[in-house]
């Protein structure tokens, strides 16, 4: 069975454009291949985030991607941090990686323009680090969104120069799955793009009924269709997009219907539309309560994440300890 893996960076609540964006495919994947998802809280340390902000940001991302049912008897969910491996594989990898190529990293430069003032040595190395997260378990597959293509081609690279400098065939070359052309698109709220944290235009799973009607009833709209069977504009297309995502058929179809007789009323879309959004995130919603409120299961599910983790990624760095040269690391 081929194994794919994802990262899971700790940001913050997951929202409608996550789930349906990877959340669902990672669902879907869990079912047909030997997946491994992490909680990456080492890659977090770029941005210098307080102690108790990670220890809440783990909890929190794992309560919610349980919730959205991706299964620990079916795939392997762990914090990056738990498994030690990791940052063996990573100084491994950074002994032949060089300057000139982390320099030209795209996402790297653009950091360098973003934030002057914090140009550390994690940021440099992210693809290095994001490359020992993957082939530490010999991932075939990896779900990113296109904007990780050059640091997947950064882990291509480091698992063939691996191969290459001690004459073995050992790391398979990770496949990206690009899951913006199979995932839904979901708009944000704000009348254009689609949903994100940093856009602040996002319905979060977590929000409660009366926080999603105040954020719709929010939404950027216009004064109405001049003609009938006008184009929509992209403010209302989105709302309409929002709506064939968590809406029924007959709903969507009326408030079509009314648009292109040019009888919209969009007060009355709005309303409906926050009702159909809360109907879907409500048992969501209440799953994520309910999990975020028993530490002791959460705890479990990552220290059994952690175990099956670890197994895997111990092997990995056995064999690569020998192909190096080096003992075989001592018993801990």
């Amino acid at each position: 069975m081929e194994t794919v893996l994802s990262g899971i960076r700790p940001t913050g609540n997951l929202h409608l454009g996550n789930y349906f964006g990877a959340v669902q495919s990672f669902v879907q994947l869990q079912h047909a291949y030997k997946c491994f998802f992490f909680i990456a809280d080492w890659h977090s340390l770029t941005t210098h985030p307080h102690p108790e902000n990670i220890r809440k940001s783990v909890k929190t991302i794992l309560a919610e991607y349980l919730a959205c049912g991706i299964d620990p008897e079916k795939a392997t969910i762990y914090v990056q941090s738990d498994v030690r491996e990791v940052c063996e594989l990573y100084l491994y990898l950074n002994m032949n990686a060089y300057l000139g190529e982390l320099e030209r990293v795209t996402s790297f430069k653009e950091k360098v323009r973003k934030q002057p003032d914090n140009i550390n040595a994690g940021l440099l190395t992210y693809p290095s680090l994001m490359a020992a997260d993957i082939i530490i378990h010999k991932a075939n597959k990896v779900p990113v969104g296109k904007d990780q293509e050059q640091n997947m081609e950064m882990a291509r690279k480091f698992a063939r120069r691996f191969n290459t400098i001690y004459e073995v065939a050992y790391f398979p070359e990770p496949e990206s799955f690009h899951l913006s052309e199979k995932a839904l698109k979901v708009p944000g709220l704000d009348g254009s793009g689609k949903m994100g944290k940093s856009e602040g235009n996002a319905i979060y799973l977590i929000d409660d009924e009366k926080t999603i009607r105040k954020k719709v009833m929010k939404a950027v709209t216009d004064s109405g269709p001049a003609l009938p069977g006008s184009e929509k504009p992209e403010p209302i297309a989105n709302l309409f997009t929002l709506m064939e995502i968590v809406s029924s058929k007959d709903t969507y179809d009326y408030f079509n219907g009314k648009y292109n007789a040019c009888e919209i009323r969009y007060g009355d879309l709005k309303k409906q539309l926050a009702a159909d959004i809360n109907t879907f995130c409500a048992p969501i919603r209440e799953r994520i309560t309910e999990l975020s409120s028993d530490e002791a299961y959460l705890d479990k599910i990552a220290r059994l994440g952690a175990e099956k983790a670890t197994e895997s990624a111990a092997r990995t760095i056995r064999e690569v300890r020998e192909i190096i040269g080096f003992r075989p690391a001592p018993l801990s």
